[in-house]
């Protein structure tokens, strides 16, 4: 199993873990940010491949921001391929 960290730029939340097994999803930690959607999307991500996250992430935007916590959570696991 892997874990990956990550501190997100350009989004309220303060750090990301994602432990990944064999390119899926198998849990996803968040400080910060919006409590309740990020428990949300980390339930909704696990077992999900790494790849499909990605392709479901990347490039959404919070408000007039050019990143979000989701988008961050695919950088993350960009940087870990």
């Amino acid at each position: 199993m892997q874990t990956i960290k990550y501190a997100p730029r350009g989004v309220c939340s303060r750090s990301m873990e994602i432990d990944v097994e064999d390119g899926t999803i198998l849990a996803v930690r968040v400080l910060g940010g919006c409590s309740g959607n990020l428990q949300g999307l980390s339930s909704l991500l696990k077992g999900m491949s790494v790849e499909d996250a990605i392709a479901r992430m990347e490039g959404i935007r919070c408000g007039m921001k050019p990143t979000s916590c989701p988008d961050q959570l695919a950088q993350a696991l960009k940087s870990a391929r």
